[in-house]
């Protein structure tokens, strides 16, 4: 939010300014508590897809524990608590063993641990492969982080292994073109994706693969992106996908249909078309034994395309491979942060049509003099205040001062009626 300096050097924003930080502020809230109001511990549901997680060192120093967002504010107030923004298929573990004599105030009835629950040095307030804190009090300014999507531990930009910060894909206004970030640890267990088109990894240019049939029947484009030392090259085993993606898409089930990766879309069919490719005559699209085929040795970060997950191979060798390397959530599309923050979005919308309509009922549920009440305070007000405007000098600031003076006149203005 931008401010001004009056004369006393003293910040100063507009309204407009003013209550647009609270909007911002309060949007930022929801999308990352997913829209949860913190009502009730999460522990009943189960272990689920995403949820926000924090961690309470007061409680669990050893940072091998994760609370919810109910319990954060229930549980724990007043406590060192570290906001590790979403974490995947976990259970709150509020009052557990972990927490010794400690019970949660929501729901004490737990197991004594959640035994699928799964922690890294992020609980402990530690971040990227530097092991350092976050913000760091030994930096004057801290430096932009990005999450990995499989190991969801945050990284430096300068510390997840390119020759530099400028390969990461943003627009020119420093915008990210990625959906995805996957680090250079866990690129290793996902090698597998590098038999695919290149176009499923972003670039400076976010990349535009489609297809398509009828007149204008077009393969797989491959948009090779600029030549880096980062990037993932393997131009055989892309051909192969493509022409086996384009021999599918033939197939009866498909017809008629497109899908586009790397470009945003409110009306995309892509994963269930995906689902139909690989599934309508049990071919794998990937159409190599990837176990066998020859695949970049050395790992190296990936930043993914909008929709990449659409496009994963979802036949039953790779489905078996996805589990036996414990990452099927990645063909979950509500695992996904932008899936995440989309229903958070929704969810915002909901409540506060919700909170208007209740308003609404509460003014209309009101006697005629209760109305008149209301209605003639608002009139006083908006009165009073512009009156004030036509009083002061526009070149100065509003300060506490005078809004508590505006109150100190309604009051008076009350007692002589």
């Amino acid at each position: 939010m931008a401010a001004d300096l009056d004369d006393d050097g003293e910040q100063t924003v507009s309204i407009n300014e003013y209550l647009e930080s609270i909007e911002e502020e309060e949007l930022e809230a929801d999308l990352v508590l997913g829209g949860d109001e913190g009502d009730e511990c999460t522990y009943s549901k189960g272990y689920m897809k995403r949820q926000a997680i924090f961690s309470c060192l007061t409680c669990t120093p050893e940072g091998n524990a994760g609370i919810c967002t109910a319990c954060c504010l229930s549980c724990h107030d007043g406590h060192e608590v570290l906001e590790l923004w979403t974490k995947r298929n976990f259970r709150c573990d509020c009052g557990n063993s972990k927490f010794r004599e400690f019970s949660c105030k929501l729901s004490p009835n737990k197991d004594v641990e959640n035994v699928e629950n799964s922690y890294n040095h992020n609980f402990k307030g530690l971040y990227c492969t530097c092991n350092r804190p976050y913000p760091d009090p030994d930096l004057q300014e801290q430096e932009e982080m990005i999450q990995c999507c499989m190991c969801e531990d945050w990284f430096h930009e300068e510390h997840i292994s390119l020759g530099c910060p400028n390969e990461i894909p943003r627009d020119e206004e420093g915008e990210p073109l990625y959906e995805d970030f996957i680090c250079k640890a866990c690129s290793a267990v996902c090698s597998f994706l590098t038999l695919y088109p290149k176009t499923i990894r972003a670039t400076g240019k976010q990349p535009v693969a489609s297809v398509a049939t009828g007149k204008d029947k077009s393969v797989l484009e491959d948009i090779p992106p600029k030549d880096e030392p980062g990037k993932l090259d393997n131009d055989v085993c892309s051909d192969t996908v493509q022409n086996n993606l384009v021999a599918d898409m033939n197939h009866d089930s498909v017809s008629d249909k497109k899908f586009v990766v790397g470009e945003s879309s409110q009306n995309n069919d892509s994963s269930s078309l995906s689902q139909s490719i690989a599934n309508s005559n049990g071919t794998c699209i990937l159409g190599v034994d990837w176990m066998a085929a020859s695949i970049d040795s050395e790992s190296r970060p990936l930043f993914l395309s909008k929709n990449w997950r659409d496009v994963l191979c979802r036949c039953d060798k790779c489905l078996d491979m996805y589990k036996q390397k414990h990452i099927s959530y990645l063909l979950d599309k509500e695992d996904s942060i932008a899936e995440y923050e989309k229903n958070a979005k929704q969810k915002r919308e909901e409540k506060l049509q919700k909170r208007e309509g209740a308003e609404l009922n509460f003014f209309n549920n009101l006697g005629h003099i209760e109305k008149m009440e209301i209605l003639n305070g608002i009139a006083d007000f908006k009165d009073e205040f512009r009156s004030f405007l036509g009083s002061v000098d526009p070149s100065k600031a509003i300060t506490a001062a005078d809004v508590n003076q505006i109150f100190e006149n309604l009051k008076n203005k009350r007692r002589r009626v």
